[in-house]
């Protein structure tokens, strides 16, 4: 690039394919718009440029200046940047450009582990419709058999596996045996990518150490919150995060919304703990959204949302497998989006397989003496919400 086009650039302003850079020393706002511009369809920084778009200059020596900025490209973000970069003397100083191509490879690219987009003339953190739209640009379609391409196979906990086999009815320790290896890579839990064998996302959710460490798996949680009144819209007063694995994220999340108290009855001395809502439906309910959920919605989580008057549990993705509202009020014929995911909750008996759920949350708000859950599939803004009433509604 010489000066006569390095002016061009700037005369034409800032753009969802240019941003001007003040300061060449602030190399994490330089990252975040190398970042942004590798994620979409490339373009250019101009580093001594003011945001009005007048020419600042930089007074320090223009080597020292490639110097960082070409560490930047190489080793500042998730990895080295398709770039190239060079000065030019003007009269008043010298100014800095960044010639950035769009990111190749698999996923999307990070800076200091987030993820960045141009929205207009501004580098920002995307939104979570924004995140998918850039996740499905670079082909990125979550499923349960994805590899987790950031991940290892010695992040599976081996122990929590083996757990399982045994629920299974298998002996691990007994006769002739697999390698773990290949009873990881045969139950699913590890595919081989790239000639390594990693989890894919199955083996991460179900027995993964750390399963939300990974960029990509950074939403699939329940995240809890309690208000004050009848809409989300009044005071917050409790909010948690369950994260871990599907098992973890089910219980962990029961046991926040049994800490937010119980009501009491009296027959003569003797108290019953009554609970905001039956614990049974509760459960069934929770663990329909964390395993049905639609896992290449990737920027979203599982809500769960306690109301003065109801509980909302919200799961990303629309009913799966041409499901409808009405099937799945008359149960039977289950249908599963996650098949693995769904085995393993069996496994754990913290599901079944006859497709007998909803019937079981009725027939327990009912013998609490609570009206019917009610479930609405938003096919347009793709989720399923389950309301379970605390009390009749109004009306």
């Amino acid at each position: 690039m010489d000066l006569s086009e390095f002016h061009e650039i700037v005369r034409s302003g800032e753009s969802d394919r240019v941003e001007f850079k003040r300061d060449a020393r602030d190399l994490s706002a330089i990252g975040r718009a190398v970042c942004a511009l590798a994620n979409s369809t490339g373009g250019i920084v101009a580093i001594g440029v003011a945001k009005n778009g007048s020419i600042v200059c930089e007074d320090e020596h223009p080597e020292k200046v490639q110097e960082r900025v070409t560490s930047l490209l190489h080793t500042g973000l998730s990895t080295p940047v398709s770039a190239r970069c060079g000065s030019l003397e003007t009269p008043r100083g010298w100014v800095h450009w960044i010639r950035v191509a769009r990111q190749p490879g698999f996923e999307p690219m990070r800076h200091r582990g987030r993820y960045w987009v141009r929205r207009g003339r501004s580098t920002v953190d995307p939104s979570p419709s924004e995140l998918q739209e850039l996740f499905n640009s670079f082909g990125f379609v979550m499923t349960e058999e994805q590899v987790i391409l950031s991940a290892e196979e010695h992040h599976i906990d081996l122990g929590v596996f083996t757990a399982h086999l045994r629920a299974m009815g298998l002996e691990p320790e007994r006769g002739p045996q697999p390698s773990m290896t290949d009873d990881l890579r045969n139950r699913d839990v590890v595919a081989e990518s790239d000639g390594t064998l990693r989890p894919t996302l199955y083996g991460m959710l179900v027995f993964g150490k750390h399963p939300q460490q990974y960029a990509q798996m950074g939403n699939f949680v329940v995240r809890c919150t309690a208000y004050l009144g009848n809409h989300q819209g009044t005071e917050v007063i409790s909010t948690s995060e369950s994260r871990g694995r599907l098992d973890e994220q089910i219980l962990r999340s029961l046991d926040w919304i049994r800490a937010l108290g119980w009501g009491e009855s009296y027959d003569g001395v003797r108290r019953t703990d009554i609970p905001l809502v039956p614990q049974r439906a509760l459960r069934e309910a929770l663990v329909n959204a964390v395993v049905h959920r639609d896992y290449s919605i990737v920027g979203s989580a599982v809500m769960l949302d306690v109301l003065r008057d109801r509980v909302l549990i919200t799961s990303p993705g629309s009913l799966p497998n041409h499901m409808t509202v009405e099937s799945v009020r008359a149960g039977g014929r289950p249908r599963s989006r996650n098949e693995l995911m769904v085995n393993a909750m069996v496994v754990a008996r913290l599901m079944e397989r006859r497709g007998r759920g909803w019937l079981l949350m009725k027939e327990e708000m009912a013998r609490n003496n609570r009206p019917e859950p009610e479930i609405e599939n938003d096919r347009k803004g793709r989720t399923v919400q389950v309301t379970l009433w605390r009390e009749h509604p109004r009306t």
